[in-house]
């Protein structure tokens, strides 16, 4: 390990278990455990920050290099800044700042602190990006301005949200709806777009609105292909034999909901005992995937961890304990 990068670690994790105990004293054991802990929550937020930066470089190329130099708008968050900003002639990096706010404000109380300053981080570089970045005009094309725009677009928002973050607020005000409303997400987003592309139908022409609805398909459908949707919850099954530890990890400290389930051990040679184990399971969201596999990873690098795509779920307590800090 860099000499810089263990000090930084076990600096990192003597602060961490001085600020638990309070007589301030504490076992090797215990540091060795939190220094492990320490690094993985390090290197899971590297590639958390990585994914990030190459969302907001994607989706400023998509916006510079597409749809601002042609006027063009999109769904969601984005497309209410492009609006405001043609029908206004305002800075477009000042407007998604702007706009974006009051969804970060959700997302800090429904989802996360930690989604929300990634979030935050996210949506500032994005607005310096589009400010000052010279990305050249790509083409004035109607048709490839829409779908590769769209591409590029997407491919930023799908990329930052990999990374436990959005460039785009209005995800986490469909999820918020789809909980209050108990509506999917996916009704949510259609609501909300319908709204936006028939304002800018009325404040622009009619054909751009026909081009943005495009726009956000193409845009859509590359963010479903880089998360699968926003909309869809993930149902986790973890193989593990520190599984109670684990247990403890989603109720206590995820505020997660989990079933337990007996498992046996179907690798066993001819006439010898299956062995049983307990299987934990279960369900979150896509934006809360991130954190989850950071938290696990800490206890149990070797775990074995199925996870398989649920379009919907109905009762229980998944949303009625949001992941918090």
């Amino acid at each position: 390990m860099n000499p810089i990068w263990q000090y930084l670690v076990v600096k990192r994790a003597e602060n961490k278990l001085k600020s638990k105990k309070k007589n301030r004293e504490f076992s090797k054991r215990q540091l060795v455990s939190e220094v492990r802990s320490t690094e993985v929550e390090f290197s899971h937020l590297i590639k958390e920050i990585f994914f990030i930066v190459i969302g907001v470089c994607s989706a400023g190329f998509g916006l510079n290099g597409f749809l601002l130099p042609n006027e063009f708008i999109d769904g969601g968050a984005t497309g209410v800044s492009l609006l405001l900003q043609v029908t206004l002639n305002s800075s477009l990096g000042v407007l998604l700042i702007i706009v974006n706010i009051p969804f970060i404000i959700l997302g800090a109380k429904t989802i996360s602190r930690k989604f929300a300053v990634k979030s935050i981080f996210a949506i500032i570089a994005l607005a310096l990006v589009v400010h000052y970045v010279p990305y050249p005009t790509i083409t004035s094309d109607k048709l490839l301005i829409a779908f590769f725009g769209g591409f590029f677009l997407g491919l930023g928002i799908g990329m930052t949200m990999r990374g436990g973050g959005v460039i785009d607020g209005t995800e986490v005000l469909a999820i918020y709806l789809s909980r209050k409303w108990n509506i999917t997400v996916g009704d949510s987003l259609l609501i909300i777009n319908i709204i936006i592309f028939s304002t800018g139908a009325y404040l622009l022409s009619l054909e751009i609105a026909l081009y943005a609805i495009l726009t956000y398909l193409v845009a859509a459908k590359t963010v479903d292909y880089i998360v699968d949707g926003v909309e869809e919850y993930m149902g986790i099954t973890i193989i593990s034999e520190k599984n109670e530890e684990i247990r403890i990890m989603l109720t206590e400290q995820l505020n997660r909901a989990c079933t337990i389930y007996v498992g046996k051990s179907g690798y066993q040679k001819y006439g010898e005992e299956k062995n049983s184990k307990e299987i934990v399971y279960t369900v979150i969201t896509r934006l809360e995937l991130a954190r989850l596999s950071t938290e696990i990873d800490k206890i149990d690098k070797k775990a074995f961890i199925i996870m398989s795509v649920v379009k919907d779920i109905k009762g229980g307590m998944i949303k009625k304990k949001p992941l918090k800090d």
